[in-house]
């Protein structure tokens, strides 16, 4: 018989991991964890009383996202069995390549090694970027990208980070296919600036998530996947990957503007099935790019992901990283 496992028991195994921290320490460790903050007389008095007391309230999700934090600090098996148990897992399978950044015609590839799934870009590879290191714990991060962009150019070899990062931005950057998705770039890419931000998960843009070798004009009958290139995808940790959709007209209307149940349709039906494959899907529609402050709400949202999955972004900025330069933004 399977025994239950309530939110109980999270926040406790959260509780006693902190409460292996110094009685001074505690009050500062829960505010940087998004709990309310407190006095150090209130932690001498209990170390552990002090954590539940500000866990206590917080409904489920809120403490999987700080036990996530508390995962990403510590090697915590006890908290991290718990957190599997309520789900809190992302997509199954290991990650193997990832095509992105694609420009311009679809690549044209096939397998070296099928058995290890290993793949070469024979045609149009100068379109795209294929993206093979295997993911640390963290998922893919800024940082993991840069290293791998220095890596494979050999004119960054000797520059610093933000140099790279800065030739990264501008390659991901001619990428995008509108100017709704350059916004949506730039408001998350901005994030790197902060302090620590360069250990923040990467937005990729403009992946392959499916991959049809047959071209549309060439197959008979419907294809394997509606929509085979994604706008972006963030790679978390713990195998969780968040598609980002910027729909324009296309999206539900036909050729002439005229809507398109349709073409609706087998939208919201690739979602259903990312859905159940694992994945998180959010979308952004057209109109709300004609508001001013689009910028600043879609910063908003994506801090408010970030901490949802228990990734937290650092409030203080430097100037000297800066990765989203506008003299970057050139379509």
């Amino acid at each position: 018989m399977v025994t239950e496992v309530k939110p109980e028991a999270l926040r406790r195994a959260i509780a006693a991991e902190i409460a292996q921290m110094k009685s001074y320490e505690v009050p500062d460790e829960c505010v940087r964890l998004g709990l309310a903050a407190g006095s150090e007389s209130e932690a001498f008095e209990g170390k552990f009383r002090y954590v539940m007391a500000r866990l206590r309230h917080l409904e489920l999700p809120r403490l999987l996202a700080i036990a996530q934090r508390c995962i990403n600090d510590h090697d915590v098996p006890e908290l991290q069995g718990l957190v599997d148990h309520f789900g809190h897992r992302g997509v199954d399978g290991e990650f193997k390549n990832l095509i992105f950044a694609a420009d311009g015609p679809k690549p044209e590839l096939f397998f070296v090694d099928a058995v290890n799934n290993e793949v070469e870009i024979t045609k149009n590879a100068e379109h795209c970027l294929i993206y093979t290191k295997p993911l640390t714990a963290q998922g893919l991060t800024w940082a993991d990208l840069v290293g791998w962009w220095r890596d494979n150019c050999p004119q960054l070899r000797d520059a610093d980070d933000v140099v790279v990062g800065q030739h990264l931005y501008k390659r991901l950057f001619a990428s995008l296919a509108s100017e709704p998705e350059q916004i949506v770039f730039r408001a998350y890419c901005s994030l790197y600036r902060r302090a620590g931000g360069f250990e923040l998960p990467a937005l990729v843009p403009q992946v392959y998530l499916h991959y049809d070798p047959i071209v549309a004009s060439m197959r008979r009958g419907p294809r394997p996947r509606e929509r085979q290139r994604m706008d972006f995808l963030l790679l978390l940790p713990r195998r969780e990957r968040i598609v980002v959709e910027v729909d324009g007209k296309h999206h539900y209307a036909d050729g002439s503007g005229v809507a398109s149940p349709e073409r609706y349709a087998k939208m919201v039906a690739e979602d259903r099935r990312l859905r159940l494959d694992g994945y998180e899907v959010f979308r952004f529609g057209g109109s709300e790019f004609t508001d001013p402050s689009v910028e600043e709400s879609i910063l908003s949202f994506f801090i408010e992901l970030l901490d949802k999955h228990g990734v937290p972004t650092t409030a203080g900025v430097s100037e000297t990283v800066d990765v989203t330069s506008r003299t970057m933004q050139t379509k």
